[in-house]
């Protein structure tokens, strides 16, 4: 055993019937006077076009919460803003994520005869005051035709330099070709005011695609991505695919397996050099979120452990297959983990489990 749960609980109850049934993609960072701040976005069902990013507060290392409310209450009804909080080395919040605009309540942002998504905007915003207050979100030039799936956060390396990554995605266009053959990296080394981009993961099977990718900076200063590999004619999954940079994101080494056969994907650097991976399981092993240690260099992943840090009751909400088609259809999903300045480690997640709705936390410890 590698980890012991310390505590679970709720950062967040969501309530069935009213307008926010649904939370979605937590994330949490540590502020400077040791708060900790978790985000995360509510809507009234999957597939809405209605996102609302929020935030709650804890005091006391992740025992108890406070709802904070939107972030943004101006943009509520205009824009739909997905997106999630990192810290930048100087102690700056960020946000990175998408946003569509609100035309008619209640409308889809999914298209099943594409599969695709919206057509949106990729944004940042900042925060100087541990996210009491934020920057109203900016846009960043989407640098290749389609639309953007980035649930992973920013990545402020310790010289200063944005790095991002999505995954590009088919729109409600059925004449658009998107090159989904790859994970997007953008980079900024203006503070947001110019971008540049590159291929973080390419795929050479023409059918691969990604999903739910993610961008670190380790201890020794490489870079790590990683992502959801499946295929995007049938639907299969292929084990979780990753890439390092040692250039700053300037160039990415061969993309390669993980070897771990799992979903949506979150990183967290450790200060010994190694890395906190963290994702769903909804198929090919004991349902919910699972955590892996490892050491990654160019040619191996380097897992030295990998463990369900937590127990979905359901998979799916009806029983479904848990593919990536049926993603409506899911139960819990975007785990993300933190260290915490004590050494232990916070989770989130959202859910719809028979024991309640709205975003989940566990706290647990390392051992070795």
């Amino acid at each position: 055993m590698k980890f012991d749960i310390l505590s679970h609980g709720f950062v967040t109850r969501r309530k069935p019937g009213t307008r926010t049934a649904v939370a979605a993609g937590s994330r949490a960072v540590v502020a400077r006077n040791g708060d900790l701040v978790c985000t995360y976005m509510v809507q009234e069902k999957l597939g809405t076009n209605d996102f609302i990013m929020m935030s709650s507060r804890s005091r006391d290392g992740g025992t108890t919460w406070k709802d904070q409310g939107g972030i943004w209450p101006h943009l509520e009804n205009k824009m739909a803003i997905f997106g999630s909080i990192s810290r930048a080395p100087n102690g700056d919040f960020m946000i990175f994520g998408s946003q569509n605009k609100i035309g008619t309540p209640g409308e889809s942002f999914w298209c099943e005869e594409t599969q695709g998504l919206m057509q949106n905007e990729l944004i940042w915003a900042r925060s100087r005051d541990d996210g009491n207050t934020w920057s109203d979100p900016t846009v960043i030039p989407m640098p290749i035709p389609g639309s953007a799936e980035a649930p992973g956060a920013m990545c402020v390396t310790r010289k200063g330099r944005w790095i991002c990554c999505y995954a590009p995605y088919n729109t409600f266009d059925r004449k658009l070709v998107v090159d989904r053959n790859q994970v997007v990296a953008v980079r900024s080394d203006d503070e947001g005011k110019t971008w540049r981009h590159n291929s973080m993961i390419r795929y050479d099977n023409p059918h691969s695609t990604g999903a739910e990718a993610w961008v670190i900076e380790l201890a020794d200063g490489r870079l790590l991505g990683t992502t959801w590999h499946l295929n995007q004619k049938d639907g299969s999954d292929h084990p979780n695919a990753y890439a390092i940079s040692t250039d700053g994101g300037e160039s990415w080494k061969p993309t390669r397996s993980t070897g771990i056969m799992g979903q949506s994907t979150g990183l967290a650097a450790l200060p010994d050099g190694r890395a906190l991976f963290i994702y769903n399981q909804r198929k090919h092993g004991e349902p919910g979120v699972w955590l892996a240690v490892v050491k990654p260099t160019e040619t191996d992943f380097g897992v030295e452990a990998n463990e369900i840090i937590w127990r979905a009751q359901v998979k799916t909400q009806s029983g479904s297959s848990g593919d990536h088609g049926l993603w409506m259809d899911y139960s819990f999903g975007e785990p993300s983990v933190l260290l915490l300045t004590d050494g232990t480690l916070l989770v989130t997640l959202w859910c719809i489990q028979p024991e309640g709705s709205g975003i989940q936390y566990v706290k647990l410890r390392m051992k070795g």
